[in-house]
Parts: structure tokens; C-alpha cells; sequence
């Protein structure tokens, strides 16, 4: 009886000697990872907290979307003359020196009005879909976040073609997925490590043998 004790002691020493080391393993990691990677954790948080409110600022980081007079497309200009009356606000109102080049025309039917978003400061203009009206000017510095969240900044200052924002999103998605597992596993590993060690036979047996005292 006393050899069958030994042996399941022997078992359960040298689990809990892999969870350990498995435990030492993922802290390493873990460790490794958020010192390597705080910069960036911290750019994403951030970035990612302001993008949520971006809608609740008042217009700070995002422009207000105005409504027009005419939600009835058969009433809107062609969208060539508001692309033009949108460039020519766009040198007339903030620089004449400005691109012109263009991000997206946001089409909001609903609303009566089209965005022109320029590349260049992250410019946009709105205008009533029917009559052609400037009904905003404003600066979407949410885009600016955007780029900043994703890492597609430094593909705009140096020129590639989305090649580092692939890099960075793949790298930074599967570092955050590492940092959940390894986290998780530094709270459960001592936890299952004590239930190993409450299921030793040596523990039980002692546990036996106290008898209650009468």
C-alpha cells in the first residue's frame, strides 16, 4: 500500500513539476512580451479609447454630419459639380496650397449631404446633395487616429503600399493573443498547481490519519 502511495506521489510530483515549468515558460513569455511591446499597447489603447468616443466629442475629433434640404437623389446635383464646388471650397476656405487628392466621398442619402474627404490634413467638406451649399468644413482628425490604431501611418510617411500595416496588425494580433493566454494561464496555473498538490496521497493519508478529538 505504502509502494501504490509512493508511486501516485511520484506522479503527481512530476505534474506538477511540468505545470511549473510550463508556468515559468508563459511568464517569460509574457514578460518578454509587454516590455518588448509596451510602446505599441500603449498606442493602441489610447487610440482605440478616443476612436470609441469619437462620435461624442462635439465635433473635436470628427465633424458633426449636417443635414441637407433634399433626401430625394432625382433633386441632387451630379456629383462632378459637387466634387468641384467641394475643391474650390477646400483652396477658397482653408489653403490654396492644399491636394486635392481625394480619400472617399461619403454619399448620405438619409442625411441630404455628401462629405468630400480629402487626403492631404484629413480635410472634409460637406455639402447639401441638392443645392450644392457648404454646410461644413472641418478636419477629421479621427481619420488621423485611425491610421495611428492600425499602424497604416507609417505606410503614408514612407510610401509603401500597406506593407507595414500587414506587418504591424499580424505581429500586434498575435502578441495581444499570446498576452490573453500566457495572462490566463499565470492566474489558473497556481491554482490547478495547489489542486495537484491537495490530491497527493501523502496529504490525503496524513489527513486520515487525524482523528477528531472526542
Amino acid at each position: 500500500m505504502q509502494d501504490c502511495f509512493t508511486s501516485i506521489a511520484e506522479i503527481n510530483m512530476g505534474k506538477r513539476k511540468k505545470q511549473a515549468k510550463v508556468l515559468r515558460i508563459f511568464r517569460k513569455i509574457h514578460r518578454t512580451t509587454g516590455a518588448l511591446l509596451f510602446i505599441f499597447f500603449f498606442f493602441i489603447s489610447v487610440t482605440g479609447l478616443l476612436l470609441g468616443w469619437k462620435k461624442n466629442t462635439n465635433g473635436i475629433f470628427l465633424p458633426e454630419s449636417q443635414n441637407g434640404t433634399s433626401t430625394e437623389l432625382v433633386n441632387w446635383l451630379p456629383v462632378d459639380s459637387l466634387h468641384t464646388i467641394a475643391c474650390n471650397t477646400l483652396h477658397t476656405s482653408v489653403s490654396p496650397d492644399l491636394s486635392l487628392e481625394l480619400d472617399r466621398i461619403d454619399i448620405r442619402k438619409d442625411k441630404g449631404m455628401v462629405k468630400f474627404v480629402f487626403v492631404e490634413q484629413y480635410n472634409e467638406i460637406q455639402l447639401d446633395g441638392a443645392t450644392g451649399n457648404v454646410l461644413s468644413i472641418g478636419q477629421r482628425k479621427s481619420d488621423f487616429l485611425e491610421n495611428v490604431h492600425d499602424g497604416s501611418i507609417l505606410d503614408e510617411y514612407l510610401g509603401t503600399s500597406g506593407v507595414i500595416k500587414l506587418i504591424y496588425t499580424t505581429v500586434m494580433g498575435v502578441s495581444l493573443l499570446m498576452f490573453t493566454i500566457t495572462g490566463f494561464w499565470l492566474w489558473y496555473g497556481p491554482k490547478k498547481m495547489r489542486k495537484t498538490g491537495k490530491n497527493n496521497p501523502k496529504a490525503l493519508s496524513k489527513k486520515r490519519t487525524i482523528s477528531p478529538v472526542s
